[in-house]
């Protein structure tokens, strides 16, 4: 799904940023309770045995689990959270292709939140699933979330 699928799908520059740009993921699909992250596979994201790192397969996880929890649909706003917990089961080794890591949001609060999600090759094959607990930050409860103070200004 990409992001003119659904009016209700969006992917802002603002939902992965510097640690995740440096691995390659990217947002796919980001909506109310849903996130869908990606990563084409490339010699960095090896280990020594020649699959993807499971640090790799634990950041994809962590991204696209808390995502699950933090959309906003405000132009302009973002909402914020930090990893209480994750947990991670490696299931199948990834050599090469493109990852997917899909998290749904399961329950929570306003703060806390929980969240379950895998991870796929271009096969289909489970390669980790994992769940987390997040907290949103202060400002980020409401689904309007709060201005973004690193968004542009618009051009006059």
């Amino acid at each position: 799904m990409s992001e003119t699928d659904s009016p209700s799908t969006s992917t802002t520059p603002q939902a992965l940023m510097g640690y995740h740009e440096l691995l390659g993921m990217h947002v796919v699909e980001w909506q109310e309770g849903r996130a869908v992250v990606e990563l084409t596979i490339e010699p960095k994201h090896l280990n020594r045995s020649g699959n993807v790192h499971g640090g790799v397969l634990a950041s994809m996880l962590d991204s696209a689990l808390s995502l699950a929890g933090l959309h906003c649909d405000v132009p302009g706003n973002i909402r914020r959270g930090m990893t209480l917990s994750l947990t991670t089961t490696f299931v199948g080794p990834a050599r090469q292709g493109v990852l997917r890591a899909t998290g749904t949001l399961r329950g929570g609060g306003q703060k806390t939140y929980m969240t379950s999600g895998d991870i796929v090759d271009d096969q289909g094959r489970l390669v980790a699933m994992g769940e987390g607990s997040f907290r949103r930050r202060s400002g980020s409860e409401s689904a309007h979330g709060m201005p973004d103070p690193q968004a542009e200004e618009p051009n006059e």
